[in-house]
């Protein structure tokens, strides 16, 4: 892929992440407020999105991208599963700066009081979550590319999916939910539900890169003798041999040498 198709994929991968980022936030997080205003739909700087939608259309987008310029798609989307981590790892710092997300009240040592969530010692989610979906989750990628990760078409793309999926479950233990959805059927929450339609599907996606890596590092099975046999007979074993389909006197003389 040449330097000018990376430039032109991060620019379709970020209007992928705008649209469907207020997509996703829309559809899944405020809908019925956003029935109401429909114009507020598009007001970004209001503030609103979704990690989910935004990943849903990153995925378009880069599917598009790949599509238009003759690129193998799950190669696009292994090298964006290896360098996503690290925006997470920034956005979620971000959210901890500013503020936002925060996460359950706490009486832990290292809870923070975040001027907008009361007065109300919580959780750092957001710097959980960076250290799960962040640093966690690009070691892990780093590692994976190291042991060659790249040279098997989706297997680090469903490596981050599912890595994504466990860690953003993981952290949203200790984040509050959205006041206008609160808490759902059994305790989950919104980011729990999303994030499932993110991790199981990507274990099929690495599943037959799996299989072909066990393929190629796996040493070749000896035939058993009937199966060697078999293929002799075929005419198939060994490949260009001149004993490949023996003539009938040569079965004839096998014959003799059997019998004796």
């Amino acid at each position: 892929m040449r330097p000018v198709d990376l430039d032109d994929a991060l620019f379709w991968a970020t209007i992928g992440v705008i649209v469907g980022g207020r997509a996703g936030y829309v559809l899944f997080y405020n809908l019925p407020y956003f029935l109401q205003h429909p114009l507020e739909m598009v007001m970004v700087w209001k503030g609103g999105m979704s990690f989910h939608g935004g990943l849903g259309g990153t995925l378009l987008a880069l599917i598009l991208f790949a599509r238009s310029r003759g690129i193998r798609v799950m190669s696009l989307l292994d090298v964006a599963g290896v360098v996503a981590p690290i925006g997470l790892l920034f956005g979620r710092i971000a959210n901890f700066i500013n503020g936002e997300l925060w996460g359950r009240p706490s009486d832990a040592d290292w809870a923070v009081i975040f001027p907008s969530g009361g007065n109300v010692p919580r959780h750092p989610s957001q710097l959980y979550e960076a250290a799960l979906e962040g640093l966690l989750l690009f070691l892990i990628m780093l590692v994976c590319v190291r042991l060659g990760a790249l040279k098997r078409p989706g297997l680090a793309a469903g490596i981050f999916g599912i890595g994504y999926g466990l860690g953003r479950i993981t952290g949203e233990f200790f984040r509050e939910p959205d006041p206008q959805l609160g808490y759902l059927a059994f305790g989950t929450t919104m980011g729990m539900l999303l994030s499932l339609p993110v991790a199981i599907p990507c274990t099929a996606i690495i599943s037959p890169a799996i299989r072909w890596a066990r393929r190629a590092i796996s040493p070749p099975r000896p035939r058993s003798a009937r199966c060697s046999a078999s293929f002799w007979a075929s005419g198939r074993w060994p490949p260009g041999s001149r004993w490949a389909r023996p003539t009938p006197s040569i079965w004839w003389s096998w014959g003799r040498v059997a019998a004796r």
